[in-house]
């Protein structure tokens, strides 16, 4: 399934971007055409290989997950290119060679190869620097986004209730200890009432990355640190880390609620496990996670993913704080989130539920964000 949903489309790329960049741009025969012809292949195999041996080969990250940003890029500058380059290849009649009525002579480019060549470095300039502020997105600070939202019921006691929401951290092989202690020195900033870890922290084992993990010990807040199930941490092995994140004080709320009290008012805090818990027979239940409360207090559900809000919605759930979605994360991507979710990013309502989805404090993949930059978000309850 994996090499289908990318090395198939990854591949039809590559040839794409052989017959634009190495055939269209170079003589048969040349130097340049067999440096494209085993340069584009190795470059597939290093992106597909980054993939699937990132985990064990983590030197294999970094220069396989930035040739698919750029790959990508390449094809969609390329594309957008198409029709300029048909309308100018249709002024040149014929290709003159320059120097072919010479005996001796080696032929130099057309005037088709040249504009081929314009429109590849035109392209390549163009990707370049799309890539290259992607980097700079993705790898720089966060975003603070203060996020107001009315909640029905809410007692007056409890306005004005600051949580720190944080997801989509994925520790891994191209971020680390230094990425963690940043977000926990933003969020600690802020003196939050709580913190919200709602998934997706990990991409790799407890024995790799509790270093790199070690820094939440660090959050303060007033109400305690609360952290939810995504999907990669089922990918990471999810017991070990939920039992990690326990000893550094940031409290996994597994399908069950919490009653945050201030002032003498109470806040249900509800937490469900991500849906692809399902395959590991730890699924999301929210009915459990809300049964036999007081519905005279307002609930605020953490779920993983914003899909979930369409059962939270049905049992009366007044908030929901979601990630997943990385608000799209390279543009156009953001375009194909909706076909998945409900919710790309921000403040939305969805029939009486509010649903909030951040677009996460890290990246996946290409360290790379065009369009959508990373965040940690600071929610504030209000009557």
């Amino acid at each position: 399934m994996f090499f289908l949903l990318l090395g198939v489309p990854a591949a039809l790329a590559h040839y794409y971007l052989w017959r634009r960049l190495v055939r269209d741009t170079t003589l048969k025969g040349s130097r340049g055409r067999l440096f494209g012809n085993v340069a584009l292949p190795a470059a597939f195999v290093l992106m597909m290989a980054a993939f699937v041996l990132q985990r064990d080969v983590e030197f294999l990250a970094w220069p396989g997950f930035m040739w698919l940003a750029l790959m990508f890029y390449l094809t969609l500058v390329l594309g957008v290119l198409e029709i300029p380059r048909l309308l100018v290849n249709r002024r040149v009649k014929a290709p003159v060679l320059v120097g072919a009525d010479e005996p001796d002579a080696v032929p130099l480019p057309s005037r088709r190869v040249f504009i081929a060549r314009s429109f590849a470095i035109a392209s390549g300039i163009t990707a370049g620097s799309i890539v290259g502020y992607g980097v700079s997105k993705a790898l720089g600070a966060p975003e603070m986004t203060s996020v107001p939202v009315p909640i029905r019921r809410l007692d007056p006691a409890l306005s004005g209730f600051r949580i720190a929401v944080v997801s989509d951290i994925h520790l891994g092989p191209l971020a680390g200890r230094g990425h963690t202690e940043r977000i926990v020195r933003m969020i600690n900033e802020q003196q939050p009432d709580l913190v919200a870890i709602v998934g997706d922290l990990v991409d790799g084992s407890v024995d790799r990355l509790g270093d790199a993990a070690a820094p939440l010990r660090d959050l303060v807040s007033k109400h305690g640190n609360f952290f939810v199930t995504g999907n990669h941490e089922y990918y990471s092995g999810f017991e070990p880390w939920l039992a990690e994140l326990e000893r550094l004080g940031v409290n996994p709320l597994r399908n069950e609620r919490v009653a945050i009290e201030r002032g003498g008012a109470t806040l249900d805090l509800a937490g469900v496990n991500d849906v692809t818990g399902g395959q590991f027979d730890d699924g999301p239940d929210i009915a459990r996670a809300l049964s036999g409360r007081n519905t005279a207090n307002p609930v605020v559900l953490l779920a993983h993913q914003p899909i979930q809000v369409e059962t939270a919605s049905k049992h009366g759930v007044d908030l929901q704080l979601s990630g997943h979605t990385h608000g799209g994360q390279m543009f156009p991507f953001h375009l194909a989130v909706p076909l998945q979710q409900p919710v790309t990013a921000g403040l939305e309502k969805i029939d009486d539920t509010w649903v909030y989805v951040t677009r996460g404090a890290g990246f996946w993949g290409p360290p790379v964000r065009v369009g959508a930059p990373p965040e940690i978000s600071m929610i504030q309850l209000t009557t």
